[in-house]
């Protein structure tokens, strides 16, 4: 006989908690001291709740889990603001996040998936391919994993998270919805949702599903390239939802959210950092409300690209800005040394 797989907490939100605790008989009073522990001071062990009733640990402990990920490696970068964690799942596979400290505020970057099934042909992840989905908990205890750490070195609070680590988050909507709700849940770690930024390599049926929803989140759509051919040759996934019909669900998340996109360009030396591909991406988004996230390329071992010169950069952001009108910023490199920038995270290189 298989034995009973535990529930992994993080996996409920509070309403479904709270329904836990009380199904069991006992009073919603411990179901908010029991989040309180699991969010608010990210406690990892259900031993250590010691203001929760024996009765009700000895349930918790004999039907549930507390589902702390165990560090397999954590590496500091030299630029000395940026730590990645190698981050281990109950069936062997494994994930990576970053903390990454800025002035005023710290950002976590998170994965949504074991690998990735988009296949950019300058990202990591996507040279490594799929594996699985993560669940809502393994999500969201990323999350805290951060808060934890930064609880313990010097009681900062975690800010913002960016979906960008490993996988696509849109291929995986239901549990990052999810994990989005309980993370933002004002008793919980109360992130807002304007914190909170989503990076799709262009998945339509989800950014079009992303527009009905009443959540705040950012949404960032990765361009790359502003002609359907160019973009192919880049991003795999542009075969299936090709360039015209991804930007008329940008347009539709727009119109229906009344929210602007961030859209990543990574510049890659001769290959998209023109002068005339920097007016390609204002013909392409003009009249959008849009802001332009420029990403010089970061190193992989499986491409040979090289990122653009801060010259050419400069000139790309000029022009959008002069002959279109439109924002845009250039990506602050970091931790780049120990392949945690933006593209760079993969298991394979471990």
């Amino acid at each position: 006989m298989t034995a009973k797989v535990p529930l992994n907490l993080y996996d409920l939100t509070r309403l479904e908690l709270t329904e836990l605790i009380t199904g069991w008989d006992f009073s919603p009073v411990h179901a908010a001291r029991l989040w309180r522990y699991l969010y608010w001071e990210c406690v990892g062990s259900l031993a250590d709740m010691t203001e929760l009733p024996a009765k009700v640990r000895t349930r918790l402990q004999a039907e549930t889990s507390v589902g702390v990920l165990p560090i397999a490696l954590e590496t500091d970068s030299s630029d000395g603001f940026t730590r990645k964690y190698l981050l281990s799942l109950d069936d062997a596979e494994r994930i990576e996040t970053v903390l990454m400290r800025f002035t005023g505020r710290v950002t976590a970057c998170i994965s949504s998936q074991v690998g990735c099934a988009m296949g950019c042909v300058f990202c990591a992840t996507g040279q490594m391919g799929y594996t699985r989905h993560l669940t809502t908990g393994e999500i969201v205890a990323q999350a805290v994993h951060v808060q934890r750490v930064l609880r313990s070195q010097d009681g900062t609070r975690l800010r913002n998270i960016v979906l960008m680590g490993m996988g696509e988050p849109l291929h995986n909507y239901d549990a990052v919805l999810k994990a989005v709700d309980i993370l933002t849940d004002g008793n919980g770690l109360s992130l807002g949702a304007d914190h909170i930024t989503l990076s799709t390599v262009g998945v339509v049926p989800g950014i079009l599903r992303l527009a009905t929803e009443k959540k705040a989140i950012r949404l960032a759509v990765s361009l790359h390239a502003a002609t359907q051919a160019g973009r192919a040759a880049l991003v795999p996934a542009a075969r299936k939802w090709q360039l015209d019909e991804l930007m008329a669900a940008c347009r539709t998340y727009s119109e229906t959210t009344g929210r602007r996109i961030f859209y990543e360009w990574t510049l890659i030396e001769g290959e998209n950092d023109s002068e005339q591909h920097a007016r390609d991406v204002g013909n392409l988004l003009r009249g959008l409300p849009a802001q332009v996230n420029l990403i010089p390329l970061n190193p992989t071992t499986g491409y040979d690209g090289a990122p653009t010169r801060s010259e050419a950069a400069k000139r790309f952001q000029k022009i959008l800005a002069d002959e279109f009108g439109m924002p845009s910023t250039v990506r602050q490199r970091r931790g780049i040394d120990i392949a945690a920038g933006c593209g760079q995270l993969a298991i394979a290189t471990q």
